[in-house]
Order: C-alpha cells, then sequence, then structure tokens
C-alpha cells in the first residue's frame, strides 16, 4: 500500500469513482471492505437468530406451563 507518497490512480481520479461506485451500489469494491462488511452482516444475523431461539423456547416453556404441562402441588 503506498502511504502518502505519489499515486496516478489517485490524480487520475480512479479511487474517487471507485469510491462513488461503491457508495451508489452499497457494496464495497475492495476485498477487505467487503469482508468487513459481510462479515458484520453474518455477526449480526446470528446474534438475531440466537435470539429467536431463545424466544422461541421460552414461549414453549410458558405455553407448556398454562395449559397444564405441570401441575403445582402446595405443601
Amino acid at each position: 500500500m503506498n502511504r502518502g507518497g505519489f499515486s496516478w490512480k489517485r490524480l487520475l481520479g480512479v479511487s474517487a469513482a471507485k469510491s462513488r461506485i461503491s457508495r451508489k451500489i452499497g457494496v464495497p469494491l475492495t476485498r477487505s471492505g467487503r469482508q468487513r462488511k459481510f462479515g458484520a452482516a453474518v455477526g449480526c444475523a446470528t446474534l438475531i437468530a440466537s435470539i429467536v431461539v431463545l424466544v422461541a423456547a421460552l414461549l414453549s416453556v410458558a405455553h407448556a406451563a398454562c395449559a397444564g404441562g405441570w401441575h403445582h402441588h402446595g405443601g
């Protein structure tokens, strides 16, 4: 990676054009950008799926308790 030096791509506007296209289509044009974007999406989907499973399990337990699946005998 060229750090702070001369860049033909920057001079010719290639970098700016790629940035505009990337923002317009919503998909990063660099490999690291795509990995960062889709990695974050996968992480978020995993979190949401975990929450859905937890809520479903809690609802199932609550339903079983209300439907008479569990009997409480006072003692």
